[in-house]
């Protein structure tokens, strides 16, 4: 790597303009794929509530594979970017390729798990045929082509890593919509093709990941002069690894505590009805239209922060993240007063029957009371992530997820009214906001604040 690339637009663009440049294209293409998962659940709606429920229960397990490479992804980041504000191009350079590699294992973990264990999964949590049948299929195809998800992720990071976001929202957006169109086509059996239902739905997302993780890979071949690929950069280096594992293996972990969470209420539900896992899978996929904006932003803080805590820039730090909170705060607010003025009109979305509407509502209007706790948190997460702390997000996460939420839960389902459920997810936000502004505020004493003083020689 030359050591003349000029001046990254992350130290020198302002705030606002940088921020938005960077964080705009992330959830533009964010907000594409949550419209694939609201179509992607719409049509299989129309084929039955057994398959509806199938990709609900599924939805845990494919949350492990986001979470890994996710969690991969803010641990290259955080270092790519930091080694690029240092002006460290070598190590910036060793980030991605050992990042990759790291992503390689994790593939061959998810393909066995594809292979074998799929159909086990479904029948521990439920007894009914059809839906382990339509579950098993659409997951083992999800898993056995895992690499395609993972391959798309890990690409889009790197050229995020170095501000080339526009080319990340073109990659997204293109297999998001391949996934839209394709959808139909596999799952009703349109221009000849016999109709697979869920298993269609499979296919049409493993097509539309791997045409998103080709054209990522032209994108960073040709455009991230930043970062040189080649087959001996992918020689593991202990060091690297470390500082990547650092950051990324608390922020895998961290979003792979959703997965465990989301397991466990569904268990929590099952013992209501099957219809009450099909509303919380429902939840998730509506919901995301409000948040993955968000992550969108969150993606866009990460990289600016780690730079400019690499180059010892105080005061672009300080204004991204009132920035992001700002933008973040608003974004939330909308989504709950949505939530809690038309929920009746999202879940028809979906077919949903007298059952579901009426399960469904108080769950949408009780649970969106969280949202706007949710962004603060969100946004000063992505502070820990940025300045090598992914523990304490990962503290938080557990301890809102598994020793707040799920116990909570249980215990008001209990009661035996299904609406008190749901109190669960506003209370454990509460807890985490909590504990993410103390969390912050020590990192502020520690890190951020002695950014003022000069570096001793």
């Amino acid at each position: 790597m030359q050591e003349n690339v000029k001046e990254n637009k992350m130290g020198t663009m302002p705030e606002n303009r940088l921020l938005i440049s960077m964080a705009l294209p992330m959830m533009l293409s964010m907000l594409v794929q949550a419209c694939y998962n609201i179509v992607d659940s719409w049509f299989l709606a129309k084929v039955s509530e057994e398959c509806l429920t199938a990709v609900s229960l599924a939805f845990a397990v494919q949350m492990l594979v986001v979470s890994f490479t996710g969690g991969l992804g803010v641990g290259i980041n955080a270092l790519l970017s930091k080694s690029l504000g240092e002006k460290n191009f070598k190590e910036a350079n060793r980030a991605a390729m050992n990042g990759i590699l790291i992503a390689i294992v994790g593939a061959v973990v998810f393909l066995i798990f594809g292979l074998f264990f799929c159909e086990a999964y479904f029948r521990a949590q439920t007894d009914v045929e059809s839906i382990i049948k339509e579950g098993s299929s659409y997951l083992s195809i999800c898993m056995t082509c895992g690499f395609a998800l993972i391959a798309q992720m890990i690409l889009e990071r790197l050229l995020q890593s170095t501000g080339k976001t526009l080319f990340s929202m073109i990659t997204q957006m293109t297999g998001a919509l391949t996934n839209i169109i394709l959808d139909p086509i596999f799952i009703f059996g349109y221009f000849g093709l016999p109709a697979m239902g869920t298993a269609g739905a499979a296919v049409a997302t493993v097509i539309g990941q791997t045409v998103a993780a080709s054209l990522a890979l032209i994108f960073n071949l040709t455009v991230n002069k930043e970062i040189q690929f080649s087959l001996a950069g992918l020689r593991p280096k202990m060091s690297t690894i470390r500082r990547i594992l650092t950051v990324g293996f608390p922020a895998m972990v961290m979003q792979s505590v959703g997965s465990v969470m989301n397991f466990g209420m569904n268990q929590i539900l099952l013992t209501f009805s099957e219809t009450a896992t099909a509303v919380f899978g429902v939840y998730f996929k509506l919901n995301s239209f409000i948040f993955m904006p968000v992550f969108g932003m969150n993606n866009a803080v990460v990289p600016i922060l780690a730079y400019n805590y690499g180059a010892r820039n105080k005061k672009r730090m300080t204004k991204t993240m009132k920035l992001s909170l700002l933008y973040a705060f608003s974004i939330m607010t909308i989504g709950m007063i949505i939530f809690q003025t038309i929920p009746d009109k999202l879940l028809g979305i979906f077919e949903a029957s007298d059952n579901m509407l009426a399960i469904g509502v108080p769950a949408l209007r009780t649970i969106s009371l969280s949202f706007v706790i949710a962004s603060v948190c969100i946004i000063l997460i992505s502070t820990f992530q940025a300045l090598g702390n992914g523990h304490y997000s990962l503290i938080i996460s557990a301890i809102r997820q598994l020793v707040v939420l799920l116990p909570v839960a249980y215990v008001f389902s209990l009661t035996g009214n299904i609406d008190m459920v749901w109190w669960a997810f506003p209370i454990a936000e509460l807890v985490a906001l909590a504990l993410t502004i103390v969390y912050f505020l020590r990192l502020y004493r520690k890190k951020i604040k002695p950014l003022e003083l000069p570096v001793q020689e």
